[in-house]
């Protein structure tokens, strides 16, 4: 499981994570904490199961109000950390792409 510490939104973090299905990375388990409950529970339910670059594409760049950044935002920026390897997951048998 990652866990990732938001910056510019009401979500504080996300936890998540990346697993592997059918030879593809796909985003499972994401929960935020903070933001706005609906909102948030709106997204993790979308992308579960979602392969990673996707997830990224379509959250990358969403803007909250006048923020310049908001949630999906956050979440894209959260999976591209753990696809580089910058965010390590916080169990080793977990998160093993």
């Amino acid at each position: 499981m990652y866990e990732y510490r938001t910056q510019g939104t009401c979500a504080t973090k996300i936890n998540f994570d990346i697993v592997r299905k059918d030879d593809r990375k796909v985003v499972t388990g994401v929960k935020f904490t903070g933001g706005c409950s609906g909102n948030t529970q709106g997204v993790a339910r979308l992308i579960e199961g979602m392969e990673v670059n996707e997830a990224i594409s379509r959250m990358e760049g969403i803007k909250c109000g006048f923020k310049p950044t908001s949630c999906p935002d956050q979440l894209a920026n959260a999976l591209k950390s753990a696809l580089l390897g910058v965010l390590i997951a916080d169990d080793p048998k977990v998160g093993t792409m």
